[in-house]
């Protein structure tokens, strides 16, 4: 699938490397699988993350259409918004946010983690809003209201998570494909977190489009299962007619397990802590509390099932977040 005819601003250099864990396989058992990462986490624009792939065509979007505002959402140590932000600063735009409160008083300007970097990174503009609010209705409000003071804004929805946007993970389905090929790397599994849903959706599309069969399982960390699927599926329906292409996906190939959500959004869990923490010790990679602590606990589960079994090949999108981690040191403080 050919991506040539739309714009892209170039925020990394080449693609993210795959690793191999070799310690943390072991770590696992040795009826477990080996485990294998796609570092994600180390893409262009501040602190690194998937919604630097989404944000090359969503920016390349806004400049043509001669935006010099971006406004976006998310939670209050939201990923994207801190990328937003990032890619903002590189391209001379202003930035704007709305910030969505897990709790009365969740959003301190004084925190740390991405909301110190909000700072840094010069939010022009921050508005909070209560959890369950419509964000997108918030968001219009904010683009109404930037209008009025004679900006021309460009509303980037939740995660980046668009037709546009998922262009980014089938981008990077194409970039796995090429690697895997170049390395004889066969995989038989892929796990990543899913919250807004535009890399599942993207990186299924672009792999189906690549005529691979990889099965992939999305750890839902924000939706009940059976919306987080159907939302993925909704936005890969839509990417696809965005494309002009035929159905790509079939329906029951969208795999979203809550089953590691745990209590909601944000809310630990003891496997969370505990597939941070085994990552970190046996590798040296970071994970996030939010998104990639819990879809890595997954796959730890699963392969301490057998669910993944020894032989086979088991690919972590890991995501990045890392400076979420520094918002809730708490969490860690037993480990």
């Amino acid at each position: 699938m050919d991506l040539a005819a739309f714009p892209r601003r170039p925020y990394t250099n080449g693609p993210t490397p795959i690793q191999r864990l070799d310690r943390f396989s072991r770590a696992l058992g040795a009826d477990g699988p080996t485990v294998y990462i796609k570092r994600d986490d180390q893409l262009g624009l501040a602190g690194g993350g998937n919604k630097a792939r989404k944000l090359e065509f969503l920016v390349a979007d806004a400049l043509a259409r001669g935006a010099d505002t971006l406004i976006t959402c998310g939670g209050v140590q939201s990923n994207h918004c801190r990328l937003t932000l990032s890619a903002a600063a590189k391209e001379g735009l202003r930035c704007r946010l709305v910030l969505a409160e897990s709790a009365p008083g969740a959003y301190r300007p004084e925190g740390n983690g991405n909301v110190l970097l909000y700072r840094l990174l010069g939010a022009e503009r921050i508005t909070t809003v209560p959890w369950g609010t419509d964000l997108l209705a918030a968001l219009d409000q904010a683009g109404a209201q930037a209008e009025t003071e004679g900006r021309r804004p460009y509303l980037i929805p939740l995660g980046g998570s668009n037709p546009l946007g998922a262009l980014g993970y089938l981008a990077c389905a194409q970039e796995l494909l090429g690697q895997t090929r170049e390395s004889a790397l066969e995989l038989q599994h892929i796990v990543l977190p899913v919250g807004s849903a535009g890399t599942l959706a993207g990186l299924l599309l672009g792999l189906r489009a690549g005529h691979s069969a990889i099965p992939v399982t999305g750890m839902t960390v924000l939706n009940p299962r059976a919306k987080a699927e159907a939302t993925t599926l909704d936005l890969i329906r839509a990417t696809e007619r965005f494309l002009g292409c035929p159905v790509t996906v079939p329906a029951d190939q969208v795999v979203c397990l809550d089953v590691y959500l745990g209590a909601g959004y944000t809310l630990p869990t003891a496997a969370m802590l505990e597939a941070v923490t085994l990552l970190a010790r046996t590798e040296g990679i970071l994970l996030d509390p939010t998104y990639t602590g819990k879809a890595m606990a997954g796959l730890v589960d699963l392969a301490r099932s057998g669910r993944f079994k020894r032989g086979e090949n088991v690919l972590f999108l890991h995501t990045g977040g890392a400076p979420g981690l520094y918002a809730r040191p708490e969490l860690f403080a037993g480990v």
